[in-house]
């Protein structure tokens, strides 16, 4: 597509993760046509720029995508490159039609379709799928730029290992996944302090033989995919709470992080001649700051009435107010699987076989719309005809 020009598209889908492959997979199941683009240069880019040590929470046997097995013992954990190369060749086998480098800055809309731009290209789609998480602007509290400039200060997205910091003491402000699993690494080469609220965890260890048959079959597959649902009132109840403040711990728990010598401290609220200040009025001598306390949605590039507190409103991704608009990959979007690899097929499924039908009972308005115009016509024609039969003929 030449500079400044148009690209007419049927549906287009914004993001090349798990969740927007997913999508381009049932999609195509539909005979639908469709066009992913993607801000990096590589599909997976998202996954490789994570920590190195990551690995996923899920076994292998639950972070294929569908039509694809993973390839890797069933039971084993997969690292995060291996996760990446997974995606990348996942879309070449089925030849999914991803444009990478193409990073979309706004979307709105404009005479009944769809504008996404990304600088000067434009794409018009009668669809868009929004196919991201709702974690992609780093959040950063505002006291953060009083910390002293000594102190080393990085956010979870950017942290790779113990070698971007600095000797000494780390405060990790944020006690969920990522905070426990960064902070039990740091733990081997620093002493490491980590505030916020707790937010629960698995009662085993996800690496044991039990485990195959409770993390898999019980918890993965069963609270978090059938019972931590919208549909459920325990689901409803838990979701404001799971948004606001984080899943539960699932490789880690609290005994693990003792044994490892990190140390729990209350709340981090403010800086006080620039170190962290605690909730109990304490301040914290420390070298180091790895922030582990979330994410902004980041949808401001979204130019229409669909957000609420910069977070998506939508029916299990179908964004009633907006037809033609949709989500998948969000946290909760149906339910607590949803932001997961095993849990994106059956939204992606489900947004699929709504484009469809929307398609179908557009084509089929259509056609009513002609076939009406050709019957009015008609009788046009017949009641002139008739007319002029009566003029000619007494």
């Amino acid at each position: 597509m030449s500079a400044g020009r148009s690209e007419r598209i049927e549906t287009l889908v914004i993001g090349a993760g798990q969740s927007g492959l997913a999508m381009g997979y049932h999609l195509a199941r539909q005979g639908l046509p469709f066009l992913i683009v993607d801000a990096n240069e590589r599909i997976g880019d998202v996954w490789r720029r994570r920590w190195d040590s990551l690995r996923l929470f899920s076994p292998a046997k639950l972070d294929a995508l569908p039509g694809m097995r993973f390839p890797a013992p069933p039971n084993s954990f997969p690292t995060k490159d291996a996760m990446a190369a997974y995606l990348e060749s996942y879309a070449a086998h089925f030849r999914l039609p991803v444009r990478t480098g193409t990073r979309i800055d706004r979307l709105s809309r404009a005479d009944g379709r769809f504008v996404a731009t990304s600088g000067d290209r434009r794409f018009e789609a009668d669809n868009v799928v929004v196919a991201m998480a709702n974690f992609q602007k780093p959040k950063v509290p505002d006291f953060a730029r009083d910390l002293d400039p000594d102190i080393v200060q990085i956010h979870s997205i950017d942290y790779r290992n113990p070698g971007q910091l600095r000797d000494g003491s780390v405060l990790i402000v944020g006690a969920g996944n990522s905070g426990a699993e960064i902070g039990l690494e740091l733990s081997r080469t620093h002493h490491v302090y980590m505030s916020g609220r707790p937010t629960g965890h698995l009662p085993f260890d996800i690496h044991g033989l039990p485990a195959r048959l409770l993390l898999s079959r019980l918890v993965l597959r069963g609270v978090f995919h059938r019972v931590l649902t919208v549909d459920t009132p325990i689901g409803r109840r838990a979701r404001p709470k799971i948004v606001g403040r984080g899943g539960p711990l699932i490789r880690t728990r609290p005994g693990i992080l003792e044994q490892a010598g990190v140390q729990r401290v209350p709340r981090t609220i403010g800086t006080r001649d620039g170190r962290p200040l605690l909730e109990d009025g304490r301040t914290l001598d420390v070298t180091n700051v790895v922030w582990c306390c979330g994410f902004h949605p980041g949808f401001s590039w979204i130019d229409l009435p669909v957000l609420r507190n910069g977070e998506a409103s939508h029916d299990r991704g179908i964004v009633t107010d907006q037809p033609g608009l949709y989500f998948v990959g969000l946290e909760f979007l149906y339910a607590l699987s949803s932001v997961m690899v095993h849990g994106v097929e059956r939204d992606a499924k489900r947004v699929a076989l709504h484009i469809a039908r929307r398609r179908g009972a557009r084509r089929a308005a259509g056609s009513s719309a002609i076939g009406a115009n050709m019957r009015s016509e008609f009788r046009n024609a017949t009641h002139a005809a008739s007319g002029s039969r009566g003029r000619v003929q007494p």
